[in-house]
């Protein structure tokens, strides 16, 4: 049997790759980064430098017009009510180091709809804070790295725009 081609190599490496479990994906050194103060947790992700383009050719496939969103909440009983906590993330860079990290300081009261809800039994979901989403550039450079309070949870979705832009008009 002869040397492999750079053809056959090629493709044992992207099968291998491929095989590897999300797991494989290296986090980056999280030294940099304090722990969290008394009475917060931090929460980590990192961002996957693998994530394949949408199918769809309206969807830009550029990382550069991604964004991720930060989703913080708990899972508390609720009724058919729509509820949302008080509360604003903002953005801070870690000292001496500039690496950007999101912190949420302070969680106002649970702020809900008042209707009746007549024969329903309360259900368990996860409820986020309220306002307009939080979005971040889309950096698999850097672990996304979040301060909440005791109890929070923090999720995340990805944003990711259309390929297409459109012109405004003028008036």
């Amino acid at each position: 049997m002869g040397q492999p081609t750079a053809t056959t190599t090629a493709t044992i490496a992207v099968l291998l790759a491929a095989a590897l479990p999300a797991s494989a994906v290296p986090y980056l050194d999280l030294t940099p980064y304090p722990p969290a103060p008394a009475g917060q947790q931090r929460w980590v992700f990192q961002l996957n430098p693998l994530l394949r383009p949408s199918p769809d050719p309206a969807i830009s496939g550029n990382p550069a017009d991604w964004r991720v969103q930060l989703i913080v909440g708990r899972e508390i009983e609720v009724d058919c009510n729509t509820q949302h906590f008080g509360g604003q993330l903002r953005r801070d860079s870690v000292p001496g180091w500039g690496y950007p990290v999101v912190r949420l300081d302070k969680v106002g009261p649970l702020i809900a709809t008042r209707r009746a809800c007549p024969d329903q039994a309360p259900e368990r979901r996860f409820v986020g804070l309220g306002g307009e989403p939080f979005l971040l550039p889309y950096n698999v450079s850097l672990p996304v790295v979040v301060y909440v309070p005791e109890g929070f949870q923090v999720r995340w979705r990805l944003w990711k725009a259309e390929s297409e832009s459109r012109e405004a008009a003028v008036r």
